[in-house]
């Protein structure tokens, strides 16, 4: 008994100290983060993943933490994962930092004139300049790939942001306000509409309350950017990268 009971002590030991594997590392990331990082890490529905700093995560014990305790509601954790495991897949992510970022075919120079004639900055924020009724873009290059950007720009109502969900209020009046939700509790609810607006609702005193889950405020730039101009476009929002 007691041999076994030794045995099983020094296996438990051997295994935990064992080191991490990023190999393994990397068949863990591409069945269970891929769908969301993308296979490379270059992003998609989450953050890109591929660059040497990560803002939730500057050190290896962050993201080891991040990995197995998540970032609710954004990530869950990987709670399932065994420590060397958990510290295979951050060594594997690591790694991902040294990949060289993906070749774009437009100019970001151009692509800068393009966002402000397009008229972005009344709903974006960049390098605190625009107005923030949409996502702030200042550091989207760094979390998003150059096809999640495309594609968002050409079906937005494909990839909208959880935390800007669009909402319709039918007051008693008849009255209907659309806008982002900005707050959100049992009894009522703050919106923010297109012109910057707050507006905040009792809901017992509401004829309806829409969540607008397959709208979206950003119109579509399918008909209205020519192939260069997206090219370029996408190049400019790619290169926004935040504070280095």
């Amino acid at each position: 008994m007691h041999r076994w009971i030794l045995t099983v002590a020094v296996l438990a030991s051997a295994n935990a100290q064992t080191p991490a594997d990023p190999a393994v590392g990397r068949k863990i990331f591409e069945s269970q983060c891929a769908l969301c990082h993308g296979q490379t890490g270059t992003g998609g529905r989450g953050p890109g993943l591929n660059r040497p700093k990560l803002n939730r995560a500057p050190d290896d014990e962050a993201l080891r933490k991040v990995i197995s305790e998540g970032i609710n509601p954004e990530m869950p954790g990987a709670w399932q994962l065994s420590k060397r495991e958990v510290a295979s897949v951050a060594e594997y992510v690591r790694s991902l930092g040294t990949v060289a970022p993906e070749p774009l075919a437009g100019d970001a120079a151009r692509g800068a004139g393009v966002y402000e004639s397009k008229g972005c900055p009344g709903c974006h924020i960049v390098g605190g300049k625009g107005q923030g009724i949409g996502p702030e873009l200042s550091d989207i290059g760094a979390r998003r790939n150059g096809v999640y950007l495309r594609k968002t720009l050409l079906k937005p109502t494909d990839s909208l942001p959880e935390d800007f969900l669009y909402v319709a209020a039918v007051t008693s009046s008849g009255e209907t306000v659309r806008g982002i939700r900005v707050n959100e509790d049992s009894f009522t609810i703050q919106l923010k509409d297109a012109r910057g607006r707050f507006h905040s609702f009792r809901k017992a005193e509401l004829k309806e309350l829409r969540r607008l889950k397959q709208e979206s405020p950003m119109p579509s730039y399918e008909r209205s950017l020519s192939a260069a101009e997206l090219d370029d476009i996408v190049a400019y929002l790619a290169s926004l990268r935040g504070k280095s």
